[in-house]
């Protein structure tokens, strides 16, 4: 991926229950129709994945959970990629073509990644979907023990608890999904601008400048500390 998603170690992969199986192939081009790719985008998906797999369907007559508003179902999509790197636009193009949350799970060379977004209605048009950052696990042994699916009372707790296992930061008391979601996206906008002034401090050669430098690195760095914590 041009950014590569921020990273979780935590167990993702999960037993989704037989009854919710969908198993159907889901044609490249059904994806362009809705989503309004352009060549772009189908080269990518030529270049990258191999199939895409409808795998899973949580839904409230598949696995008796009561939907909620902006959650009435959660699909599990599996990508069989044909090479370890997939773009972060191909992910967004299919959020963007399915009206429902999904969880991802990529497959290359006996390996697996779990990977979403945090997507939800956007308020004032609630025919769009507003997609955070992905948030992936690292590359797992495809053939893994899975665990069970977590117990919520609903589709939206369901949800939620899907995604905890794959944001890197541990939600803070009474922090909502969304808040947990918008500070760890400030996190690695931070970190970014971390490496980008450490870059620029080891190319420096006037004392002045390193010491300005340096005062910038300083505050970044407590910035960043007090995001992550």
């Amino acid at each position: 991926m041009t950014q590569a998603p921020l990273s979780c170690k935590h167990p993702a992969l999960i037993a989704y229950p037989a009854q919710a199986a969908f198993g159907r192939v889901l044609p490249k081009n059904k994806v362009y129709e809705h989503s309004g790719a352009n060549t772009r985008l189908k080269d990518l998906f030529v270049k990258q994945v191999e199939h895409i797999i409808w795998a899973y369907k949580l839904a409230p007559e598949t696995i008796h959970l009561p939907a909620r508003p902006g959650v009435p179902e959660i699909q599990v999509f599996s990508l069989q990629l044909k090479t370890p790197e997939l773009h972060s636009d191909v992910l967004r193009c299919i959020d963007g073509a399915i009206p429902f949350p999904i969880i991802f799970e990529l497959t290359f060379e006996g390996k697996t990644q779990v990977i979403a977004a945090c997507k939800r209605s956007n308020e004032a048009d609630a025919s769009r979907w507003v997609i955070s950052d992905y948030f992936a696990t690292d590359w797992l042994p495809a053939d893994g023990e899975r665990t069970a699916m977590p117990v919520a009372l609903h589709m939206g707790g369901l949800y939620e608890q899907l995604l905890h296992r794959l944001i890197p930061l541990p939600a803070r008391p009474q922090e909502t999904l969304a808040d947990l979601v918008a500070r760890v996206e400030q996190a690695q906008a931070k970190q970014r601008e971390l490496d980008k002034t450490t870059a620029r401090l080891e190319k420096e050669k006037q004392f002045n400048r390193k010491v300005e430098i340096n005062a910038q690195l300083r505050q970044l760095k407590k910035d960043h500390a007090a995001l992550i914590r």
